[in-house]
């Protein structure tokens, strides 16, 4: 059974939340246990929990989850337990951050690793994050390793957030040359049929192809959105497969203006998180691995498998870069500086800056890129439609 309570802190504040418990007197209990004091208690009614369903549909964000990182860093750094303040997190989250942040507690209480109570949860703790508050807990530095990984999730969710800002223009000038060109197939060239069909006039051969496709459009437009959503699964599908995976990573990085763009993107990730690894206290075979497994490209990961084999069997870290060719030379260099210095984490930390830079460059340069393409395709098409649809209105004119 579910009971929302309403209860007071030490400190006189109100609290509201919800426990789960068989009876009124049991919840009473688990409320007191939290050092809250209850003034009210009552069941909750079974039905639909709008606000949980709609955080479903969300999921948690990376915002919520950077958040939640520093609120909690903040907390230990303050001295509070980390149940309590795993407690007061649950309060404050999201109904389904909420959800799995209790469990996290239970966990915790009940005498878990708090490393071990995030695994639990892969949705929304990566082996990155997991593996950091590992080290954290062997080293006794949670809270330094929080804020490292909060400055990391804020890093990346800006870089994100640059990268789809860039997008957006491109992206909706496509989709109004989409639907500018369903309009004119579904509306306009009906009513042009029509008037063409009164006159009787032979017309040209690209009037007659936009005619057929408007035709189709109207009539078997069902067809057509079936024919497409079954390519798209059957492609969706394919592309899970081991096979198709490989497929479709060998490509990615090759492909024109995106492949160079996607590269940099995985690089700028890969030194960041390997430089947080580093810095945390991880081995280098460690944290080759956890990055290996968070790099979602099949090629790069089993190049990096390769590098891990070599660093086991004694080779220098910046040797194994060096003589791969799915890495730029630039960082088997600045690896070995790293290696001289002692500095491993910070050359890593300035190649992701680099490469964090080259990536907006490369973003700025496909927007560049694209725009023009589009404008031209928008040109071809729409200069198409006007010459199909004024040719016959031209013959039927001249014929007077």
């Amino acid at each position: 059974m579910k009971f929302s309570y309403k209860a007071r802190d030490l400190q006189g504040t109100i609290i509201k939340g919800f426990v789960d418990a068989s009876d009124v007197a049991h919840a009473q209990s688990s409320v007191s246990a939290q050092k809250l004091i209850p003034i009210d208690i009552a069941e909750v009614k079974p039905g639909l929990d709008l606000d949980k369903f709609i955080s479903k549909l969300k999921g948690v964000s990376d915002d919520e989850l950077a958040a939640f990182t520093r609120q909690m860093a903040t907390m230990l750094n303050a001295g509070l337990p980390l149940t309590d303040a795993l407690n007061l997190l649950k309060l404050q989250s999201t109904p389904l951050f909420g959800e799995i942040v209790g469990k996290i507690l239970d966990d915790v209480q009940a005498g878990t690793a708090l490393s071990t109570a995030l695994s639990k949860h892969p949705k929304v703790f990566n082996k990155v994050y997991i593996a950091l508050v590992k080290a954290g807990e062997s080293a006794g530095v949670m809270e330094t390793i929080l804020n490292r990984l909060a400055d990391n999730l804020e890093k990346g969710r800006d870089f994100a957030g640059k990268v789809k800002g860039a997008l957006v223009y491109p992206v909706i000038v496509f989709i109004g040359m989409i639907g500018v060109m369903v309009l004119m197939m579904v509306v306009v060239v009906p009513k042009l049929t029509g008037l063409y069909k009164e006159f009787g006039s032979k017309l040209p051969m690209p009037t007659q192809i936009l005619i057929a496709m408007s035709d189709f459009s109207v009539k078997y437009w069902w067809l057509a959105l079936i024919i497409c959503v079954v390519a798209y699964l059957s492609f969706k599908k394919y592309l899970a497969t081991p096979i198709g995976r490989k497929w479709w990573d060998g490509i990615a990085y090759k492909i024109p203006v995106m492949g160079p763009m996607q590269n940099m993107i995985m690089l700028t990730e890969m030194t960041r998180t390997l430089a947080l690894l580093v810095g945390a206290g991880v081995s280098i075979v460690e944290a080759l691995q956890v990055v290996s497994a968070a790099t979602g490209n099949v090629i790069i990961e089993s190049e990096l498998r390769r590098i891990i084999s070599k660093v086991e069997k004694g080779f220098p870290l910046s040797v194994s870069f060096a003589e791969s060719e799915s890495f730029i030379p630039i960082i088997g260099q600045m690896v070995a500086v790293g290696e001289e210095t002692g500095k491993l984490d910070d050359v890593l930390g300035k190649l992701s800056h680099y490469f964090e830079s080259n990536s907006e460059s490369a973003v700025k340069g496909l927007t560049t890129a694209i725009e023009p393409l589009i404008i031209i395709l928008l040109g071809v098409g729409v200069g198409f439609l006007i010459f199909t649809i004024v040719m016959p209105i031209y013959n039927l004119t001249s014929q007077f």
